[in-house]
């Protein structure tokens, strides 16, 4: 199947006609390409999530709970998500991979960049995300998160090769990820970001979520962890920080000068009790994420918007928008939005909700269903596969 396409859609309910041609928005249409009515509908531009983990799909298919109970944010790593991650295997991730995406686009969400671990199955984990991406239609950006926490250097040397692995297409790139800092070496992020610019990619990190990050950069003889992956080399021009919680204003600023992007993830910062990220409001360069929750951009702005009000944070309005940005850069295209040259990745609502969903000018979503998948056998299926997973965490040693 193309991956990209033309397609001509409206007029909607405002007059707004948006043209298609070859995956790209243009300024004339294509006389021979189909048309898509919309004069009940409202245009826009896809939703892209900056930030997340789509093999997280399957924990809220009755994922135990951990016992004990984590009491900081450390101890949640350690007793669900990396207990989560180390009991991954191909078909697992396929499955959870393939449920995250499908959710995605019946929300309105056309892109997303994704940050992958599997320690226990790395070697084709990107391939399978990919290929996920590209059956049903959406635009992703994708690494793995290397890291030492389980095997040490060859962990990460081998999760920086599966990094190589990612085959440019219409829809997909790669990138470089580490997991954060305070799980790799110093080594390790010089070898990181030599990758990335080997590679013409950036890097994909998580950089002061918590505090605990700060504290382990001080011990290493760093101002913090911001400053350590700068001083090593290890973010590009470019480079995507999730979260920066425990930033200050002006490391924040600091990282706008260096030519950074950073992610906000509301509701994930908020279910994991880490604060909320009031420094980014020193960065115009800040998109929207969920970390790993479903990408409903809509229901996160929401979160956004009222955990922003409840921190008096003024300046919270964009990152959606924002986001449209950051993937246009990644992609190469000359504009975002609706503008004549950007991603031909488009919403049509009606009465609030999603209608119909094109992407790189192909429809994946007409009348609120998936086009070529069925988004409830895909949910049914990865349902039945969870208890296997449970099986497996419970089985680690």
């Amino acid at each position: 199947m193309a991956l990209t396409g033309s397609v001509t859609l409206g007029p909607d309910r405002t007059g707004r006609i948006v043209a298609i041609v070859d995956g790209v928005i243009a300024a004339a249409a294509d006389p021979t390409a189909p048309v898509l009515a919309c004069p009940d509908g409202d245009i826009a531009a896809g939703a892209v999530c900056a930030h997340t983990h789509l093999y997280s799909a399957l924990a809220p298919y009755g994922m135990p709970a951990p016992e004990p109970a984590p009491t900081n944010f450390v101890e949640i790593l350690e007793r669900v998500w990396w207990q989560l991650d180390r009991g991954l295997d191909l078909d697992l991730m396929r499955l959870s991979a393939r449920d995250y995406i499908a959710k995605a686009l019946l929300a309105g969400t056309t892109s997303l960049i994704d940050h992958h671990e599997s320690p226990n199955c790395i070697a084709g984990s990107l391939a399978v995300l990919q290929q996920a991406a590209e059956d049903l239609g959406l635009r992703a950006l994708l690494c793995y998160g290397a890291t030492e926490r389980n095997g040490g250097r060859d962990e990460a040397l081998t999760g920086l090769a599966e990094c190589e692995t990612v085959t440019p297409s219409a829809l997909v790139r790669g990138m470089v990820g580490l997991h954060a800092s305070f799980t790799v070496s110093d080594e390790t992020v010089r070898e990181a970001g030599d990758l990335a610019r080997r590679l013409g990619t950036v890097m994909h990190v998580h950089v002061a979520e918590d505090a605990a990050d700060v504290i382990d950069a001080k011990q290493r003889g760093y101002d913090g962890p911001l400053e350590r992956l700068i001083d090593l080399g290890g973010l590009p021009t470019g480079s995507i920080i999730a979260h920066g919680v425990h930033l200050a204003p002006a490391q924040v600023r600091f990282a706008e000068a260096q030519g950074l992007w950073f992610v906000h993830n509301p509701r994930s910062n908020e279910g994991n009790r880490v604060g909320y990220a009031a420094s980014l409001t020193a960065s115009a360069h800040v998109a929207l994420g969920t970390d790993g929750w479903p990408a409903d951009m809509a229901t996160e702005n929401r979160a956004l918007r009222r955990l922003a009000e409840a921190n008096g944070d003024e300046h919270f309005a964009g990152r959606l928008e924002a986001g449209q940005t950051l993937m246009a850069e990644r992609f190469g295209f000359a504009a975002a939005g609706l503008a004549v040259g950007a991603p031909g990745d488009v919403v049509v609502r009606e009465d609030g909700k999603v209608r119909h969903v094109i992407v790189a000018g192909r429809p994946v979503v007409r009348d609120g269903q998936l086009i070529g998948a069925d988004a409830e056998a895909i949910e049914a299926e990865a349902r039945a596969a969870a208890p296997a997973l449970w099986q497996r965490i419970a089985a680690l040693p």
